[in-house]
C-alpha cells in the first residue's frame, strides 16, 4: 500500500482560529514535512465553500495551490481529490496542470470527478447540471485533457465542449500527461469512464462497497477492452489516531469544540460521525492497521489520509507514520 496524505486548506473547517496571514506557511510547512517523510503524496480537495455548510472560513483553491507546492517541494506527487471538471474549461484545465507538471519536475496528478457540491456551483454561477450532463462533460473533458497532454494540440468537437486546434505547450513533463485518477463511484457511468481512461480509482472505503464497485469496474473494463489489473483502486480514509482509545475521543472532542461555533452542533457531529465510522482510519494503529489491512486484500493499492487536526497538532500524522505505514507498504 502507498500512502498520500490531504494538507488542511480549510475547506473542512480545518483551519480555524488559524489568522488568515498564517495560512500559507501552515500548509507549506505540513507539505515540507510530508517531503521529507514517507508519504508518496500530498492532497488538497477541489471546492470553494466549507463543509459540512457554507461558512465564511476560509477555502483555498486547489489549483494555486497545487503550483505553490510544486514550487517548495521535491519528491510528493501532488493531487486533487477531485477537481471538478464543470469549475474549469478542460483545455485551460490541461494547461494549468502542464505548467504544474513543469514546476514541480513531473510530480503532478489529476484527479478528476464529475462535481456534487450544489451550493457552490450554483453560488459560483456555474447553475447545477443534471448528473447525466456532468458525467458528459466529464468524459469529453478527459479525453481533451489526455489528447492535449499527448499531442500538444487536441479539436474535439463535442455535446458538451468544443475545441478547435487548441495549442497546449509546453506539454506536460510525464509522458502522456499526469495520471488520471477519476473519482467516484457511479457504477453506470463514472466507473465506465474509470475503465476507459484511468491510471487510478477512487472509491468507498466501505469493504462491501469497496469489493462491489471493484467488481463493476472490472465488468466495465472487459466491456471496453481495457485491462483491470493495471488500473491502482485507491479510497480516502480520516484519520484522528493515539495510543488509547480515550485520547482518540479527547482529541475528537478537541476538534469539535473548535468547529461548532463555525458549522453548529448538529453538522459538525455528522461529519465527526463520519472521520469516527468504524471504517475510517480512526482509532488506535492496532486498529487503524486491522481496518486498512481489509482494504488492502480486497486490492486497495493507495490509500490517502485525512487529518482534522493536522493544522494544529502533528503528532497523529507522526504515529501514522511510525506505526501504521511500515504495516502495510
Amino acid at each position: 500500500m502507498r500512502f498520500g496524505l490531504f494538507i488542511p486548506q480549510g475547506w473542512r473547517l480545518d483551519l480555524v482560529d488559524i489568522p488568515t496571514e498564517n495560512h500559507w506557511s501552515v500548509m507549506n510547512e505540513l507539505a515540507r514535512y510530508a517531503d521529507n517523510s514517507t508519504w508518496d503524496s500530498v492532497w488538497v480537495y477541489d471546492h470553494f465553500h466549507t463543509v459540512p455548510v457554507p461558512t465564511d472560513e476560509a477555502t483555498h483553491e486547489a489549483w494555486s495551490l497545487m503550483a505553490a507546492f510544486a514550487a517548495v517541494t521535491e519528491r510528493v506527487k501532488l493531487g486533487q481529490m477531485c477537481t471538478a471538471m464543470s469549475y474549469r474549461n478542460p483545455a485551460y484545465l490541461a494547461k494549468v496542470a502542464a505548467t504544474v507538471d513543469v514546476i514541480s519536475g513531473g510530480r503532478t496528478q489529476m484527479g478528476i470527478g464529475g462535481g456534487w457540491y450544489e451550493h457552490e456551483w450554483r453560488a459560483y454561477g456555474y447553475g447545477f447540471p443534471s448528473a447525466g450532463d456532468r458525467l458528459g462533460r466529464l468524459d469529453e473533458g478527459v479525453q481533451i485533457m489526455r489528447d492535449a497532454w499527448r499531442d500538444g494540440r487536441v479539436t474535439l468537437d463535442g455535446k458538451h465542449y468544443q475545441v478547435d486546434d487548441a495549442i497546449v505547450a509546453p506539454k506536460p513533463l510525464q509522458d502522456g500527461g499526469p495520471p488520471l485518477w477519476i473519482a467516484g463511484g457511479g457504477e453506470k457511468v463514472t466507473l465506465k469512464i474509470a475503465a476507459k481512461y484511468a491510471q487510478y480509482t477512487n472509491f468507498s472505503s466501505v469493504p462491501a462497497d469497496f469489493e462491489h464497485k471493484s467488481q463493476v469496474l472490472a465488468g466495465h473494463c472487459q466491456t471496453v477492452g481495457t485491462d483491470y489489473d493495471a488500473i491502482v483502486r485507491s479510497a480516502n480514509f480520516n484519520s484522528v489516531i493515539a495510543t488509547s482509545e480515550n485520547e482518540v475521543k479527547d482529541r475528537l472532542e478537541r476538534i469539535r469544540a473548535r468547529q461548532v461555533g463555525k458549522a453548529g452542533e448538529d453538522a459538525v457531529d455528522a461529519m465527526l460521525a463520519n472521520v469516527a465510522s468504524p471504517d475510517s482510519a480512526t482509532g488506535t494503529p492496532e486498529q487503524v492497521i486491522e481496518r486498512l489491512t481489509r482494504l488492502r486484500d480486497l486490492g486497495c493499492e493507495y490509500a490517502i489520509i485525512y487529518f482534522p487536526e493536522a493544522a494544529y497538532d502533528r503528532s497523529g500524522v507522526e504515529l501514522f507514520e511510525r506505526e501504521v505505514i511500515p504495516a502495510l507498504s
